[in-house]
């Protein structure tokens, strides 16, 4: 169990994620998605300036906060395809708050090419386990792939708020259904709405409508 200080900085940057995601209209044309992220020959790659840019912004990402760290997430998703390794390579960094600034910058391209690199990225399970993947499955879910929409799910049933109404806003801006869940409400209003979610996704899945990239 993390502290409530460790929960509070989570919490505050997941926000400043999410913002970054909603935020930035950086779409990058689609493709072919076979290629992992060590496989950087198949992006355009950056000018020698670019390249210097990416480099130090790169080593200045895990010391940013608030503001600075927002606008460095939306750069990183302007400059599009040239950053696509940079933002592959920070996304299997060891700390959680850098990993998870590099999937915010790449779901605010909206570019699905990256669906593939992304899902084969080998996390640890106990990363996956954690706020990781729900960052990962906000990702996925802003790129079209709708296959770890289970995760934010059961993030709703998570014991902090912050991270309840991020779950849910991801899922309503996809779906554009609630199933009257308030991440305000108490336990077992919530408990009562999150079986309607998992019900809706059985649907939908059982139907053929919900299933990988397809909506």
């Amino acid at each position: 169990m993390i502290s409530s200080l460790t929960s509070a900085l989570t919490a505050s940057r997941l926000g400043l994620l999410l913002g970054a995601v909603l935020l930035s209209g950086c779409a990058s044309s689609g493709g072919d998605d076979n290629a992992s992220p060590q496989k950087t020959g198949r992006w355009l790659p950056p000018s020698p300036i670019l390249r210097q840019q990416l480099d130090d912004e790169a080593e200045r990402l895990p010391w940013l906060h608030g503001v600075e760290l927002l606008e460095a997430i939306r750069w990183f998703a302007s400059v599009g395809e040239p950053a696509y390794p940079t933002l592959l390579r920070l996304a299997i960094d060891p700390r959680d708050e850098v990993a998870s600034s590099a999937l915010a910058a790449l779901g605010a391209t909206g570019d699905q090419r990256l669906v593939r690199p992304l899902k084969i990225i080998p996390w640890s399970e106990e990363r996956m386990q954690g706020d990781l993947s729900k960052e990962r499955a906000r990702t996925l879910l802003r790129l079209g792939d709708w296959s770890e929409v289970p995760t934010l799910i059961e993030g709703l049933l998570d014991e902090r708020l912050f991270t309840r109404s991020l779950c849910l806003r991801s899922l309503q801006e996809s779906t554009g259904e609630t199933f009257n869940y308030s991440a305000r409400a108490s336990e077992d209003e919530r408990e009562r709405a999150v079986t309607r979610w998992r019900d809706w996704w059985l649907a939908r899945t059982g139907e053929g409508l919900l299933d990988g990239r397809t909506q």
